[in-house]
């Protein structure tokens, strides 16, 4: 047996400590700290943790079995007994061998746009060779895994052939489009406590299609209850005795956009109280949560500031894109873009986006192309297609962009990646945003046409992703369309910036506001509403097609549309130099106050509170501290005859507060964990500051 423990820099000069094992087994340890995160390691064991929980597992032969799972901060150990065989792990009839075992530690930053953590490697070679990365960050609850394997993996193993993923993207994948379960196994826990409730979020994208994008079934799990396997991303399991829970994300497409298909995500054996989180292949994260719903939804919203930290100067800000007023890019050109700057620098517009029309070739969107032109393909059919439209930009984009500069205002343009042959062009396409980002000033780009339907295509997306942000030191911003194709969606792509969530017209008698605080407040338990671009109209276009509607667009005032999207991105879906008179006047008043609050506001747990939005409900969001004694309240009167509502709120710590209202009409009050609010006028809102002034 020989041992080897060397001192290496790691990226960016970080230190990194090696621990190499021949032989199976070592006789000196290694350890790591990072902040408050820490791992220890023996050729038998693996234990991580922070100040919140800690993880334990047996290294055997290079494959990982938990042994346990414990939650400090609610003192409770989530393992009834260790785990009777490897997870990660890509299933059975795996060939018996001795492997060599390599375990290295690196902390800092892991990219341009992620917090700081301790990351953690275990590989072992051999005729089945094993890969382990996991990743603790010092503010989360839990720690991300990603795991591959290759070589000899046996054939109830192999006949998966799924795509193997690690912290920096998919390395490889088999041909095969389908992945029966053969028994792999990213988690597998028998879990201690008596009673349990397992929760299944199933989550929908292609919005074009669908509006309904958010639902829950849940079990409790009786000894009875017959085995059950299920798809999805995001899982959970709570003790609802104490409110205590694990919850899942698989930070993969969903699973109708997953290029290779697995049979399930999650199996759970009730008799047992076992669960088994399969679908091998992509990163995963178990976070322990307390208090219930409310708890779970702060720690995945926790994780996903892990991987793409909040940048106020960044993040949150108010984008306009003339798209929604469907005059698509027949009014794009010079002259009409600087009066949407102008427009927009009046109304408090961060961001000016010019969608499709932009570029000297056509699309098939191009009210120009009359259905003859491309949405693939791009290179191939101009190799000038992403150069400025010489006609309608002679100066190319140079006058636009300084013009929104001139006004504090940051620029943007709508790409679509090409998708041919895997995305082969993907290097080129990154060389042309760098580009539009290092000459031209762009730090924004809306991503559509995306068609991620075979592994290559997934592999270079990321990797173009990631170039882009490296080059840019992570100041440009992708707006990911999931409005239609085969997309990474909600949590393929996590760390690239806002989700364009939908495209609503009032043209097509297709927009109705209250909709929209239904899908923002529904995404809001499980996706970061940081990472949503959720959109308001000019509602008096088209009022005809709403006749006799009581919740017709244009019975909300402006101010009331702008609130429904500002604990996410708004997205001014309008061409902003026509917005009528009345409508600006709604308006313009909200706009700065929310730029002055939003920074305190967006940095908190972002939390949807009452009912689910449906055209007459009472419903809200409330953003709350780190340290539980201030935040926001953004409360909402649908179309209800009941001018007071009240509600349990137990999300801010005991003691005396005072409420500001910021904007809106009425008044509310907050008393031990009882918030009483009145609305005097329906389609209405009320937008409080919260503040702690005694016990």
């Amino acid at each position: 047996m020989k041992t080897q423990v060397q001192r290496l820099v790691g990226l960016g000069g970080v230190a990194l400590t090696l621990l190499l094992v021949q032989g199976g087994w070592a006789a000196e340890a290694g350890q790591a700290e990072f902040h408050g995160c820490y791992a220890r390691w023996s050729a038998a064991e693996l234990v991580i943790g922070n100040t919140h929980i800690e993880r334990a597992w047996k290294i055997s032969n290079g494959l990982l079995l938990a042994t346990s799972f414990r939650d400090k901060d609610a003192n409770c150990e989530w393992l009834a007994k260790p785990a009777g065989r490897p997870a990660p792990s890509p299933g059975e009839n795996l060939p018996k061998e001795t492997r060599a075992v390599t375990i290295a530690a690196q902390s800092g930053r892991l990219g341009p746009v992620e917090e700081g953590s301790l990351r953690v490697s275990v590989s072992a070679p051999g005729r089945a060779s094993f890969a382990h990365q996991l990743q603790i960050f010092p503010a989360a609850r839990g720690i991300g895994i990603s795991f591959s394997a290759s070589g000899e993996l046996g054939p109830a193993a192999s006949a998966q052939k799924t795509a193997a993923v690690t912290a920096s993207g998919i390395e490889g994948a088999g041909d095969d489009k389908t992945a029966p379960d053969a028994g792999d196994a990213l988690e597998l826990f028998e879990l201690a406590p008596q009673h349990l409730r397992f929760v299944q979020a199933t989550l929908m994208d292609q919005t074009d299609n669908h509006n309904e994008l958010a639902f829950e079934t849940e079990w409790l799990l009786m000894p009875n209850e017959a085995p059950m396997k299920l798809a999805g991303n995001v899982f959970a399991v709570e003790d609802p005795l104490t409110g205590a829970g694990l919850v899942v994300l698989k930070q993969a497409p969903l699973p109708h956009a997953r290029p290779v298909k697995t049979g399930a995500d999650a199996v759970v054996t009730p008799a047992k109280r076992e669960v088994r989180f399969a679908g091998q292949g992509y990163p995963f994260v178990v976070l322990a949560y307390a208090g219930g719903e409310p708890g779970r939804i702060a720690a995945l919203q926790n994780w996903q500031r892990q991987l793409r930290r909040f940048d106020p100067a960044r993040d949150g800000l108010f984008l306009s894109n003339t798209w929604g007023d469907r005059s698509r890019d027949a009014r794009i050109n010079e002259e009409f873009i600087l009066k949407e700057v102008a427009a927009g620098a009046k109304l408090g517009v961060d961001i000016v986006q010019v969608d499709d029309g932009w570029q000297k070739g056509r699309t098939a969107n191009s009210a120009a192309a009359r259905g003859k032109g491309v949405w693939n393909g791009y290179w191939a059919a101009d190799p000038d297609f992403w150069q400025p439209d010489p006609q309608r930009f002679p100066r190319g984009l140079a006058p636009v962009v300084q013009a929104a500069r001139a006004h504090g205002m940051k620029f943007g343009l709508w790409f679509g990646p090409d998708s041919s042959d895997g995305m082969a062009n993907w290097q080129r396409d990154a060389a042309r945003l760098v580009e539009l980002h290092q000459k031209d000033g762009i730090d924004y780009f809306k991503i559509d046409s995306v068609k991620a339907t075979v592994p290559a295509t997934e592999l270079n997306l990321r990797r173009f992703f990631d170039r882009v942000l490296e080059q840019s030191g992570g100041q440009v911003v992708f707006d990911l369309d999931v409005t239609a194709e085969i997309r990474p969606g909600y949590f393929g792509q996590p760390h690239v910036g806002p989700l364009f969530v939908e495209n609503r017209y009032t043209d097509f008698h297709r927009y109705w506001p209250h909709q929209t605080l239904r899908n923002l407040w529904k995404l809001a338990h499980y996706v970061d509403p940081l990472r949503l671009r959720m959109e308001l109209l000019n509602n008096r276009r088209n009022d005809a097609k709403y006749a006799n509607d009581p919740l017709a667009p244009a019975r909300y005032r402006a101010d009331t549309l702008f609130a429904i999207t500002m604990m996410a991105n708004p997205l001014g879906w309008f061409e902003v130099s026509n917005l009528p008179e009345d409508y600006l006047a709604e308006l313009a008043p909200l706009v700065p106050v929310w730029k002055r609050e939003r920074a305190r506001m967006l940095g908190g747990t972002l939390l949807p509170i009452g009912a689910a939005p449906d055209g007459v409900a009472w419903t809200g969001f409330a953003s709350v501290a780190a340290d539980r004694r201030s935040g926001y309240l953004l409360l909402f009167r649908e179309n209800n005859a009941h001018a007071d509502w009240r509600i349990e709120l137990p999300l801010f710590a005991a003691g005396k507060y005072r409420l500001t209202p910021l904007a809106g009409e009425g008044a509310a009050e907050l008393k031990g964990n009882i918030l009483t609010a009145q609305i005097p006028a329906q389609l209405r809102h009320l937008w409080l500051r919260v503040e702690r002034t005694g016990e």
